[in-house]
């Protein structure tokens, strides 16, 4: 198996590297057809490994492949551990990045950077690739700096645009504050367990455990410092504002982005240290209350945009709250669950969000579509699929993962947890209301789009339709087939660790016997009518009494004014940290550069000089018996000296 795993992370960078050096000269069609094969012969090696790893129940795979640097008695290794955590979030991955790969054919076809944009893409999924199968910490942070690196060059592929360059550069500098603490936590872990190695730190835990720094338990510092770095790469508040500008890159990447890579880091990573997190009862807390206030901060951002990508991203935002929640309860194989059933879905509403797109010719106002399910049959029916899998509708994949999550925080023994349980309940209204809104305002109602006659949107290509109906089967389908066997049945068991004290599937499975009786469940929850009352609220405001809508912004004109304005966080960030580091710059420019350093330092030394040498220049004379006189009274000095001193001349000093 050692070499299958080789191959599956190596592939997408043959193929990134033969269309990134030799794209031009092979041409469009070949350099597709090379990156997609890499990316297809990952997808069915992972499927391979999915099937050895936790269908027939083989046991991980845990070794390094060589030694990358030795220093002391420390060894800095590659190695690959797979285990079914992995397995799972290989065959995310592969699958949702081939999908993209395809999609991107038509989607792409037209753009001068293509054969580029299939190297970038191909990049990125290798990285991902090896941050998800790290043995050791050195290697997990190399794939989480390169899936950052990577989204710098795709956020601001069309680089002759002023607004993606301002996006990537944003994206870049809010994941370095993020990645300053990840790196500092990695710091800590090597210090106190002095390896890198996952199963060996795992195993020195015991020894960690008393031990205190900065007036705190020493893991809950460790904790809290690789919670800031999955803060950056998934988005959560105070440290999202990157993610809905990434919406400037094209529509492929941004479904890679949301779905299946970059944003997902941050949840792997927390689940895949597990059996640090479950010894800090703090660390789990915060966890669980800052996903609880950004499922529902950014869930309401998403009712007031009216860029059809927007809304999809500020969705992205408030799942990975809900997902970021499940990891604060300790419901680790929830928040892996519900991550694999919202990249299928999540996916697929960029995707047919990308074919609207193409078909009004790049307009993303949703209020400039309307009455689209007509001329987009396909596209029409893959959304409504996504869609009801996003509100969670019974039946449909978002359902069975996010009803999880919300039954987990109810279990949970965790200071506040009540306060996040109602903060997650009224999250489904949220998003029954901001998806539906956009489906309705886009495909339903009358046309409201400017382009008619000869230029009236069409249903897209078979490049763009296909993945669009691939990725609908499993929205629908998988969360029915693989609730029961991930959660109850164990598909991640030895892959996690939950305390003794800390949530237990035993609640759930108390509670539960499969899908259908979650269906069962799901009616008698208040969820349940959240997410109705959401859908018939987005209803109203959207083709029924749309002038209600319009009342309602005037009447709360200062909530809408605080949700356009994002919260202030931009603001904020411009005025304290951009105004900040500027004011700083200009002080250390003023009294560090020009005050201490070329005034005093240089310029001074430079006048003092000066100033000897005005004192001293008199008695250089030039006359032989002004000399003679300086040497005999510096010889009656040395004679005085060393006649009061006696024996021991430096007495006088």
């Amino acid at each position: 198996m050692e070499k299958i795993y080789l191959i599956i992370a190596l592939a997408p960078l043959l193929g990134a590297i033969i269309a990134g050096f030799f794209g031009s000269i092979l041409g469009r069609t070949a350099t597709h057809s090379i990156t997609i094969l890499g990316v297809l012969t990952s997808t069915i090696l992972a499927l391979i490994v999915f099937n050895h790893h936790i269908l027939e129940g083989a046991a991980a795979f845990n070794q390094n492949l060589y030694t990358w640097m030795q220093i002391g008695n420390l060894n800095i290794s590659v190695g690959f551990l797979v285990d079914n955590l992995t397995a799972v979030m290989l065959v995310v991955v592969a699958f949702i990045s081939l999908m993209v790969h395809i999609y991107t054919i038509g989607y792409m076809r037209e753009d001068k950077g293509y054969t580029r944009f299939f190297s970038y893409i191909s990049l990125f999924t290798f990285a991902m690739f090896m941050l998800v199968m790290s043995n050791n910490f050195m290697q997990l942070f190399f794939g989480w700096e390169a899936v950052g690196l990577v989204s710098y060059l795709l956020i601001g592929f069309w680089h002759h645009k002023e607004s993606a360059i301002e996006a990537n550069l944003k994206a870049f500098l809010v994941n370095r504050v993020g990645d300053f603490g990840f790196l500092l936590g990695i710091s800590l872990v090597l210090a106190f367990s002095g390896s890198l190695d996952y199963v060996e730190v795992f195993a020195s835990l015991d020894g960690l455990f008393y031990q205190q720094l900065w007036g705190l338990d020493l893991i809950t510092v460790i904790c809290l410092l690789l919670f800031v770095g999955a803060m950056g790469k998934s988005a959560q508040v105070p440290l999202h504002v990157w993610l809905p500008g990434s919406m400037e890159g094209p529509t492929p990447i941004s479904a890679l982005i949301h779905a299946a890579t970059m944003v997902t880091a941050g949840i792997f990573m927390v689940a895949r240290m597990s059996p640090l997190f479950e010894l800090s009862d703090l660390a789990l807390t915060v966890v669980m209350l800052v996903g609880a206030l950004t499922a529902v901060l950014m869930g309401l951002l998403g009712i007031v945009q009216n860029d059809i990508k927007k809304v999809v991203a500020y969705s992205t935002l408030s799942q990975l709250g809900y997902m970021t929640v499940a990891l604060g309860v300790s419901a680790y194989s929830v928040a892996i669950f519900h991550l694999m059933t919202h990249a299928f879905f999540k996916a697929l509403l960029f995707l047919a969000a990308g074919s609207v797109i193409v078909a009004l010719h790049h307009n993303q106002d949703i209020y400039k579509m309307g009455g689209l399910r007509k001329q987009m049959p396909i596209t029409y029916w893959t959304a409504l699929i996504g869609t009801l899998a996003l509100i969670g509708f019974p039946g449909f994949s978002g359902f069975y993962s996010k009803d999880m999550i919300i039954e987990a925080v109810h279990f949970s023994t965790l200071p506040y947890a009540n306060w996040v349980y109602y903060a997650v309940v009224a999250g489904v209204f949220i998003t029954a209301f901001y998806a539906l809104r956009m489906f309705f305002l886009v495909f339903h109602g009358e046309s409201r789009s400017e382009h008619q006659g000869a230029n009236s949107p069409q249903e897209s290509a078979l490049s763009i339709t296909v993945p669009l109906i691939i990725l609908a089967i499993p929205s629908a389908l998988i969360g029915y087939f693989t609730v029961e066997p991930m959660l109850f049945a164990g598909w991640l068991d030895g892959a996690i660790s939950v305390g003794a004290n800390h949530y237990s599937m035993l609640e759930l499975k108390g509670q539960f016997r499969g899908a259908s009786a979650l269906i069962v469940h799901s009616v008698q929850t208040p969820a349940f009518w959240m997410m109705l009352a959401g859908a018939g609220t987005a209803w109203l405001f959207s083709l029924h009494k749309t002038h209600w809508a319009d009342w309602v912004q005037r009447k709360f004109s200062y909530v809408n004014y605080v949700l356009k304005s994002l919260y202030g966080f931009d603001r904020l960030n411009e005025i304290v940290f951009v105004g900040g580091v500027k004011k700083m710059g200009n002080f250390l420019w003023k009294v560090t550069d020009m005050g201490l350093i070329d005034k005093l330092l240089v310029n001074g030394s430079a006048k003092f000089v000066g100033f000897v040498g005005r004192i001293v220049r008199p008695l250089q004379t030039g006359y032989v018996y002004h000399y003679a006189f300086f040497m005999i009274v510096g010889l009656l000095i040395i004679l005085t000296w060393v006649l009061f001193a006696g024996e021991n001349p430096l007495i006088l000093l």
